[in-house]
């Protein structure tokens, strides 16, 4: 069997692709009214074929009402009329292919939305009915089910119980219009295989799997207290909602679908699980095939944080045979740029100062705007460097920032809210992409955007960037370039002697440093291929990756 468009696409492809990930509601509006569609990603696929990815990752495109982004799907088989309709899927399914760009799509089984059909019905049956066995339903606790069923809680904040009315009460991982669906019932399983086989019929090359570890769980009597399993990361296959081990058995049935195509589809799995082996689980060829690698998108700028991030992937692909991926930002982080431009704050990670600084509007701690994009374009050259795949969120490679003031009347995010405040929300890396300098939505559409874009984005739109020699985008564009050039390789080694330097060789000959130092550093001989800012006097300086060609 083959999906629409796909014979002739090499097997494995995705082992070393570039994949571009896009928000769709941001990326381009075709039809005005204020949110990116699915016309508006086929009107840009020359550029993202002149930008040189080999994939696109459409984040969930589905029936919604955006409680969170998208993620709490009404319909798996349909297209939010909002964005397209199925003739304009398969219309860009056809585009990008047409331009040798194969095509990811978010595929979220977790959880429904609260509209779902499925999720309609069981709340219009009584409790202990067959149609409430496909959701986590459990009797509340003291008199007359009153009480949750026990203290856990949201990833959002506050209870992961909502109750129903009559006694019962349903879990939610995330925000309470998205219902966990109960992965013990053979219909959830069956109509995940026949959504699959849907989209793969129409073309669709592989799956990002949303919450991957989520979906078994174990609500054995008695409840853990949720002191005990609130740091749910380093529990890993201890937790009774993340990572057990039966999760691998339904990956396992997935696998038999992707091998009735040919060439085989993949999955990749947003897993968030400790290392020790576990994550690499989820990588296996009898499984999804790959699995997010966050460490890298997590990691502080300093040479020590890296070379951690760097070495647990490269290990995992030694021991495992599958290969891991790199990033350093996607539709859930604050902008990379923003990440890197901020002050280092002992007994803190970049991560939680930049959510001090969106808590004060983008105001504090002050921002250096000039380092952190400094910064990212050298840590993207690593990355692009590296055996394995990268995913690149749209936008990064336009050097932006995150927009950190927009007014609180705009927000959609459901996390500032659930959390109390102790997470800001991530609207400020899914404000619509500026393609030109003017017009009232920087060439994003016809008219102005949901969410509203700042005027500096005017500095960092598309056209602009193509005619500056050395923007980000032209940076981006010449590294793909360079990359495609270059067989794929499965492994690397170190090279690191100063502790501020990060020397990565490939077995090819390519040679990637980054200085994470203050002072200037000597490359090894060789031509100098690229390099993410101007060397001086051919050293290194602070800040800057470079890639060389020993002795050309």
């Amino acid at each position: 069997m083959g999906g629409a468009g796909r014979r002739g696409i090499e097997p494995g492809w995705w082992r070393h692709a570039v994949v571009y990930e896009i928000y769709p509601r941001a990326f381009a509006d075709e039809d005005g009214d204020g949110l990116g569609d699915l016309r508006g990603v086929t009107s840009r696929v020359a550029y993202l074929r002149a930008l040189g990815v080999d994939a696109v990752w459409l984040t969930p495109f589905y029936p919604s009402a955006l409680a969170d982004g998208g993620y709490d799907v009404d319909d798996y088989r349909d297209v939010d009329p909002r964005l397209g309709t199925l003739a304009h899927f398969d219309e860009m399914v056809r585009a990008l292919h047409a331009a040798g760009l194969k095509v990811v799509i978010d595929i979220v089984p977790n959880h429904s939305s609260n509209r779902h059909p499925w999720f309609r019905e069981a709340l219009a049956a009584a409790a202990g009915a067959r149609a409430r066995q496909r959701y986590v339903f459990r009797d509340g606790a003291g008199p007359e089910g009153t009480q949750p069923p026990n203290d856990w809680q949201s990833l959002f904040g506050g209870s992961a119980w909502e109750p129903v009315g009559d006694g019962q009460w349903y879990f939610h991982h995330f925000a309470k219009e998205q219902p966990d669906l109960n992965w013990d019932d053979e219909d959830v399983r069956a109509d995940f295989l026949t959504t699959l086989r849907f989209w793969a019929d129409r073309g669709v090359d592989g799956f990002r799997v949303d919450a991957a570890h989520g979906l078994v769980k174990d609500l054995s009597l008695p409840y853990i207290p949720w002191a005990q399993i609130a740091d749910w990361y380093d529990v890993g296959g201890h937790h009774p909602l993340w990572d057990q081990d039966e999760v691998h058995e339904i990956y396992a049935s997935w696998r038999k679908v992707f091998d009735d195509y040919d060439p085989p589809l993949f999955g990749v799995a947003e897993a968030g699980v400790p290392d020790r082996g576990r994550r690499a689980r989820y990588a296996a060829p009898e499984g999804l095939g790959q699995t997010f690698n966050f460490d890298t998108m997590d990691a502080d700028w300093t040479a020590a944080s890296f070379h951690e991030a760097i070495d647990t992937g490269l290990r995992h692909m030694r021991e495992t045979g599958a290969t891991t991926t790199w990033l350093l930002g996607c539709h859930d982080s604050v902008r990379v740029a923003t990440r890197y431009g901020m002050p280092r704050r002992a007994g803190s990670r970049a991560y939680e100062v930049a959510q001090e600084w969106l808590r004060n509007d983008g105001a504090d701690p002050p921002l250096d705007r000039q380092l952190g994009e400094r910064r990212a374009r050298a840590a993207i050259l690593l990355l692009l460097a590296l055996p394995g795949s990268t995913y690149v969120y749209q936008g990064d490679e336009l050097g932006l920032h995150e927009v950190g003031d927009l007014p609180a009347e705009v927000l959609e995010d459901p996390l500032p809210v659930r959390s109390g405040g102790r997470w800001e929300g991530r609207d400020g890396c899914r404000v619509p992409l500026p393609w030109t300098p003017d017009g009232p939505s920087f060439g994003f559409g016809p008219g102005p955007p949901r969410l509203p874009q700042p005027a500096w984005f005017a500095a960092a739109a598309v056209s602009r960037q193509e005619t500056e020699a050395t923007s980000t985008l032209n940076l981006y564009r010449a590294a793909l370039a360079i990359r495609r050039g270059f067989p794929p390789v499965d492994d690397a080694s170190w090279r690191t002697a100063d502790p501020e330097v990060l020397h990565v060789a490939r077995p090819d000959g390519w040679h990637t440093v980054t200085n994470f130092g203050s002072g200037l550093v000597p490359l090894p001989q060789g031509t100098v291929l690229l390099a993410s800012a101007p060397l001086e006097a051919g050293l290194l300086p602070p800040d800057t990756t470079a890639w060389v060609v020993p002795g050309r």
